[in-house]
């Protein structure tokens, strides 16, 4: 394999990241205007049904893509994670009903959880050794990049919000154009994935390619917790789960409570939502760059431990009533910390820890438990927002952090430059 073809069907692959990252944050700033449209802007219940039905189809399509993954290929489930993604940009802007409304957005969600647990499984088991790191890490940069995508649409789309017309315009289409606005990709994302070749770990598991001249067989979730996979399982899913416990994505999905909180209006409130996109592009380029040189578990324990000690002093901030262009820079610097640690690093160790026999399922079941983080994180930020404040909650990710770090530093293998293995 070529070198050019090599960053070709990974690319492919890692378009998966990017339809993840813009579904999952486009929502955010179509939030205020489909409230209006469907009315439901002032029924809290509905309003916490439209934002995590996605997320309920992430966990669905989690679940279901590692066994998938195994029975029928990797590339099979990339181009139907493609379709899902196409289908529901077009659906979820088209539906008039609030009930249709939240079935595009959860079909879009299992799209959302099969890519997510294939997009760098797949760029992992085609990539060499000394260059799988920054080859998984393209990965999540194609995720902050839907991420930013997302955010300037967002933006363009709700510009001038102070004008009576173009605010009816925003709540009649303006949401409708941000979600329809993920089609394109979607449809680029499911022409070029007939073109990339299956994985050589998949043929050789289903004995059409013999890589490492041995026989695979099958492994079933009960095996992944036996004796002999137990640690690394635990290892996987502490991982996975910290990557939202760390509690940088509340800064994605409630932006307005938080930069309202630190004093902005909407307007700021957006403009301020794309600096820490851009933010959160340019760490993640720097992390295709340090991951190969110093390593996942450096980065892992640079990630929590920064983390930690940026939310230490924002809750501090908080705790002080401070405002303004400080509380911005220290949310900035969180999402630069996580952009070019925790963020790609986390996919990449996920990638690598598990012997070939059980990469598929156990990527799924990592990946199942990341969303279940990602769902108990949307879900209680509201309520401990309100119990504990800004500073309490801020304070309690510091010590989530901290935590993880003792986590890491005691468990947290090297695995930069080692092989796949079978066990």
């Amino acid at each position: 394999m070529t070198k050019r073809f090599l960053y070709f069907i990974c690319s492919v692959s890692a378009m998966g990241g990017l339809l993840f990252g813009y579904d999952w944050v486009v929502i955010g700033g179509a939030k205020p205007f489909y409230e209006l449209y469907f009315g439901i802007d002032t029924n809290p219940v509905m309003q916490g049904v439209a934002m995590t039905t996605a997320l309920i189809g992430c966990l669905i399509g989690a679940m279901l893509a590692g066994s998938l993954a195994d029975r029928y290929g990797r590339r099979p489930l990339l181009v139907f994670s493609a379709i899902l993604f196409t289908v529901s940009a077009v659906a979820t802007g088209l539906f008039n009903d609030f009930t249709f409304f939240n079935i595009a957005r959860l079909i879009g969600g299992v799209g959302i959880g099969i890519a997510s647990a294939l997009s760098p499984m797949y760029i992992a088991e085609v990539s060499p050794a000394n260059i799988r790191g920054r080859m998984v890490s393209l990965n999540q940069m194609t995720i902050v990049l839907g991420i930013l995508a997302a955010q300037v649409v967002n933006m363009l789309l709700a510009k001038d919000t102070t004008e009576v017309m173009t605010q009816t315009w925003n709540i009649e289409w303006g949401w409708r154009w941000m979600f329809w606005a993920e089609t394109l990709p979607a449809a680029v994302f499911l022409v070029m994935s007939l073109f990339i070749p299956e994985s050589p770990v998949f043929l050789a598991m289903k004995e059409k390619v013999n890589c490492n001249n041995t026989r695979t067989s099958a492994v079933t979730v009960r095996e992944l917790f036996g004796s002999k996979y137990i640690n690394v399982m635990i290892l996987g899913l502490v991982i996975a789960v910290f990557q939202q416990w760390c509690g940088t994505n509340v800064i994605f999905n409630y932006a307005q409570e938080i930069f309202v909180g630190a004093g902005f209006d909407v307007d700021g409130m957006f403009i301020n939502i794309v600096i820490t996109g851009i933010a959160n592009v340019v760490f993640t380029f720097v992390a295709l760059y340090t991951i190969e040189r110093w390593g996942r578990r450096r980065l892992m324990l640079i990630g929590s431990g920064g983390l930690g000690l940026i939310y230490l002093i924002l809750g501090a901030c908080y705790a002080a009533g401070q405002t303004g262009v400080l509380m911005v820079a220290l949310v900035v610097a969180a999402i630069s910390c996580y952009a070019m640690t925790l963020g790609p690093v986390t996919w990449t160790l996920l990638a690598e820890i598990f012997p070939n026999k059980i990469r598929g399922v156990a990527m799924a079941v990592c990946t199942f438990a990341l969303w279940t983080g990602c769902c108990t994180l949307t879900f209680t930020f509201p309520s401990m927002n309100a119990m504990l404040g800004s500073n309490g909650t801020f304070w309690t990710y510091s010590f989530i952090c901290f935590a993880a770090f003792v986590f890491l530093y005691k468990k947290c293998p090297e695995t930069k430059g080692k092989e796949l293995t079978e066990e």
